[in-house]
């Protein structure tokens, strides 16, 4: 099946362009960053999270009263389509202790609205900082192990601009998750270890996409000159786009009727994947290949590729 019949887009054209939209995307990511910084989950900042659900309906501003007149201090949001709210809070004592303090605050004062405690979690700040320094080697680890696999693949002008599309494109979804993280009870977008497995997705497809591009300026550079380079890049990249678009657009549809109907424990994974896909298809075609393109031109070296003679 293909969407597009014999395109003749000029992406290497465009290329400052996308150059100049990814540098203002990626600032924008980096200053939040600095300035207002993450949202974290207690999985990466230690403290506890307590579900209550409520027999009949309650304002989220209600229930926040009861807990701050009880001195009860955290965030509280609402959690799903139900009467539940998500309550975080860095209390450091035991978990029963939370739970009966928490339990006797909503009896006493929401006499006629009994209340469930349906779970709570707790991670101390030595186990959380264990967690975060363990997403990053994982993160580290599968760039390496991306790097080593396409330089060996292609070569070392492929891998590199590869791995500068995979961190545009984490880098990129962790600034959308500053700018957004907190503003919405709904997606309240904490960093946890389901981000770090989604950023570990978007590497994995993101170096796909790039990858399938990468093949197809091999078959058609083979024995062309440089002046020819960007006449070929450009057909390589038209004649993938059908399939990009269609594998990109099935798994987006895909995350986001997860997004919508898997319900707000696995909603920030979601929007993540979708971001990242977005993005990574952007990537691969306006980032990676351009990258290359710009490199060859720049060096004025030709292409040399594995297992072949000088192109």
């Amino acid at each position: 099946m293909r969407i597009f019949h014999k395109t003749n887009f000029d992406f290497i054209g465009f290329r400052k362009i996308a150059y100049g939209f990814s540098l203002i995307l990626l600032a924008s990511g980096l200053i939040s960053l600095a300035v207002k910084g993450l949202n974290y989950g207690i999985d990466f900042r230690g403290g506890s999270e307590v579900l209550i659900r409520f027999d009949k309906n309650i304002d989220v501003s209600a229930v926040r009263a009861v807990l701050d007149e009880a001195g009860i201090s955290g965030s509280l949001k609402q959690y799903g389509l139900d009467r539940s709210f998500l309550f975080s809070t860095v209390f450091s004592g035991e978990t029963n202790e939370l739970k009966s303090l928490v339990s006797g605050a909503f009896d006493a004062r929401l006499k006629n609205n009994p209340h469930e405690i349906v779970r709570i979690d707790a991670v101390g700040p030595s186990i959380a900082s264990d967690l975060k320094w363990s997403a990053l080697k994982a993160l580290l680890a599968s760039l390496i192990a991306i790097l080593l696999y396409v330089g060996i693949r292609f070569e070392i002008k492929f891998a590199t601009a590869g791995v500068i599309a995979i961190f545009h494109d984490i880098l990129s979804v962790l600034g959308l998750f500053s700018l957004l993280g907190g503003l919405f009870d709904f997606m309240p977008l904490e960093m946890d270890q389901s981000i770090i497995a989604a950023f570990l997705t978007i590497a994995g497809y993101s170096i796909t996409d790039t990858v399938v591009v990468y093949d197809r300026i091999r078959e058609r550079i083979r024995g062309q000159k440089p002046a020819d380079y960007e006449r070929i890049f450009n057909e390589s990249m038209n004649q993938t786009l059908s399939r990009t678009i269609i594998t990109s657009g099935t798994v987006l549809l895909s995350v986001f009727v997860l997004f919508i109907f898997a319900g707000p424990a696995i909603r920030g994974f979601a929007f993540a994947v979708f971001c990242g896909i977005l993005i990574g298809t952007y990537s691969s075609i306006f980032v990676a290949a351009p990258l290359v393109f710009d490199w060859l031109r720049l060096s004025k070296t030709p292409v040399h590729l594995r297992g072949s003679k000088v192109s």
